[in-house]
């Protein structure tokens, strides 16, 4: 048993170390993920077996992602420093997301016959050296090799850690899980980009400290007490049934797959072609996933009121609308450019949860985990297209070309949706089932989503 008061001193303690060593954002970012991390297992004065177990899973993806985070874009800065072609940076990114698809297509048997303890290990040390080989030796082949391993080795940890929680909590509470699974997530890929300040991207440091989180993600894990935990790979609709069953819902979940790896993968090349320092770089794609977290909460609300397609309809034509905003204004104001982009990632990242909750709408029961996990594989396919050909528009007509593919898919799946509002008749308010923020990372994350339960 865990005492909760020496938890609280310790807390305590680390706040007043976090508040002496960082800066404001960073230190806000850092005790709101904590506190979070707190609330998780402290409902009761006693932390029990299982919440402990919860809290240490969500440590390590807490420090998975911080270093996911902080890779993403000092793999596209330093790529950029080293006078990479646009397009090379899109191949190079594109690679993580076809690792992701690999890896969550095959590793789910791979690790129920090792263990999810190992197997977290074993993929953990992988990425973790991977790491390290990137400022070893800077060639666009060599990179995109290991940005594929690294795409994979990350689907396996999210399998592992997915399983692991889809196992040991209860039907009642998958919600609340759900929901402090991604904001760990958000939070961590967020604190990830205020580690680029430690250092430059040229030198070897932030590929080190990168590679000491991997490892030491390791830790809450294996120091966490073991349960029995089978992986969970749902099977999937294939792409047939899924477009007969909702075309609106495979378009969407594509989309969502395409811009967010642009914002992500690409951004940062944008931004250090703009002349962005690499600390204004920092800031901005941090409060990329805070607008991300906070926005697509009332673009939910909204969608549980008003028929989904329209909202989707409006937010993909403010989505265009914003991109072209960008453009024009971004020179004149940083600090206007960080709000534009806030709202619209906001946007973006609520485009998958919008497209799965639309065709949850229209399921019965048994179908809802396999169409979500045909769904995210869709997502993922569009996660792999999206920096490629946006990278190569970028090449031909400078890096205004980010702007302006993501200002024109928006608003090409706008007209698309808007035909299918014509096609397809609006369902009764009270046939709809909630929004709900759900993970974008691999089918074994379909299943903690409460809705799939609550049919059952």
């Amino acid at each position: 048993m865990v005492n909760a008061r020496g938890f609280q001193k310790a807390y305590l303690k680390l706040n007043y170390y976090i508040c002496r060593k960082t800066d404001r954002l960073c230190r806000f970012r850092v005790i709101f993920l904590i506190t979070l991390l707190l609330q998780s297992g402290f409902s009761s004065e006693i932390m029990s077996q299982r919440q402990l177990s919860i809290f240490m899973i969500l440590m390590g993806v807490a420090l998975v992602w911080t270093a996911n985070g902080l890779c993403f874009t000092l793999v596209a800065l330093r790529m950029s420093s080293e006078q990479f072609a646009t397009y090379e940076i899109g191949i190079v990114t594109t690679g993580y997301f076809i690792g992701q698809i690999i890896g969550a297509g095959f590793l789910g048997n791979v690790i129920s016959k090792v263990g999810h303890i190992r197997a977290f290990a074993a993929l953990a040390s992988t990425v973790s050296a991977g790491v390290i080989c990137y400022a070893l030796y800077v060639d666009i082949f060599v990179w995109f090799l290991i940005r594929v391993l690294h795409g994979i080795c990350i689907a396996g940890l999210l399998l592992v850690v997915e399983s692991w929680l889809n196992a040991i909590v209860s039907n009642n509470y998958r919600g609340q899980l759900i929901s402090i699974y991604v904001v760990t997530q958000s939070i961590a890929f967020s604190l990830g980009q205020q580690l680029l300040q430690v250092a430059s991207p040229g030198e070897f440091i932030l590929f080190a400290l990168a590679s000491m989180l991997f490892s030491v993600a390791l830790l809450p894990l294996v120091l966490s007490s073991s349960v029995s935990v089978e992986i969970t790979t749902p099977r999937a609709l294939n792409l047939s049934q899924l477009f007969q069953l909702s075309p609106f819902g495979v378009v969407g979940s594509l989309v969502s797959g395409a811009l967010s790896a642009i914002l992500i993968g690409l951004m940062p090349v944008y931004l250090s072609k703009s002349g962005f320092s690499v600390s204004e770089i920092a800031i901005f794609m941090s409060c990329i996933f805070a607008g991300g977290l906070i926005i697509q909460y009332p673009i939910g609300k909204a969608s549980d009121i008003f028929d989904r397609r329209t909202v989707f309809l409006v937010a993909m034509f403010i989505g265009g609308l914003l991109c072209g905003l960008s453009i024009l204004l971004a020179p004149m104001s940083f600090y206007l450019f960080i709000g534009l982009t806030m709202i619209y990632s906001g946007i973006v990242f609520a485009i998958y949860p919008l497209s799965i909750a639309h065709v949850n709408d229209f399921l019965e029961a048994e179908q809802l985990v396999p169409a979500s996990a045909g769904l995210i594989l869709m997502m993922a396919l569009g996660a792999a297209l999206g920096p490629i050909i946006t990278s190569f528009v970028m090449e031909l007509i400078g890096e205004q070309g980010l702007l302006i593919t993501c200002g024109c898919i928006c608003i090409l799946t706008g007209g698309f949706v808007g035909f299918r509002i014509l096609a397809r008749k609006v369902l009764p308010r009270h046939q709809q089932g909630p929004y709900q923020v759900v993970p974008k990372t691999t089918p074994a994350s379909v299943v903690l989503d409460p809705r799939a339960s609550d049919r059952n």
